[in-house]
């Protein structure tokens, strides 16, 4: 399964939930390989915290200082992500989640994610290798 890849790409709910110790990433906590966050997944959380959705503590520039810390590395958004993102067909309109899936096919990762929309589409396309949470 996934423990023999060597590394993965987290959607944002994946790393929210790991950095809680949510149940729900549970799998996530004893992998021992490199953990790839997007950089749109920190404007998403930001964008989250500030429509009040989310509670950062103590405040949000501490809480993502101490959750990009290892295991997980922060995947900086390149043009090739972007062009990629764009291209996406019959993908939904989210740009995050478009970006989110980018990554991970330009990377040639596993996406960790438990959005049915991406499972849904991908299960339409087979485009990329996904690991549910």
């Amino acid at each position: 399964m996934f423990e023999r890849t060597p590394a993965l790409v987290l959607d944002t709910h994946a790393w929210i939930w790991m950095a809680a110790g949510d149940q729900r990433a549970g799998k996530l906590q004893e992998y021992a390989g490199r953990l790839l966050l997007p950089a749109i997944s920190v404007w998403e959380t930001a964008m989250l915290a500030a429509k009040g959705r989310l509670k950062l503590l103590p405040d949000l520039e501490t809480w993502l200082a101490c959750n990009l810390e290892s295991p997980v590395e922060m995947e900086p958004l390149s043009a090739e992500i972007s062009v990629r993102g764009s291209r996406l067909d019959d993908f939904h309109g989210d740009p995050a989640d478009r970006l989110i899936v980018a990554t991970a096919l330009v990377l040639q990762m596993p996406l960790v994610t438990a959005d049915r929309q991406i499972h849904d589409w991908n299960q339409k396309t087979k485009t990329i290798s996904l690991v549910e949470l």
